[in-house]
């Protein structure tokens, strides 16, 4: 299942990004995207979790929670 990240931190990187999603299942891939020009995260990116009951256990686990000071959102990438 492919998820959709919004409102990362700009400091947040991939590493990071996986870390947080593999404590709630098995990830195929993650990416952020990136600013072109500064080299800088967008604050959003894109987590394809290997099991569909895992990608939803992972939306109620992390969407509205706190990563650094901003509160992100999690869903299903369409």
């Amino acid at each position: 299942m492919k998820l959709i990240v919004l409102n990362l931190p700009r400091d947040f990187s991939e590493n990071d990004l996986a870390k947080l999603f593999k404590a709630h299942g098995n990830i195929k891939g993650c990416s952020l995207v990136m600013d072109e020009k500064t080299d800088k995260s967008k604050g959003f990116g894109f987590v394809e979790m290997a099991l569909e009951h895992e990608g939803l256990a992972v939306i109620k686990a992390l969407h509205g929670s706190a990563v650094g000071q901003n509160k992100i959102r999690v869903k299903q990438a369409n």
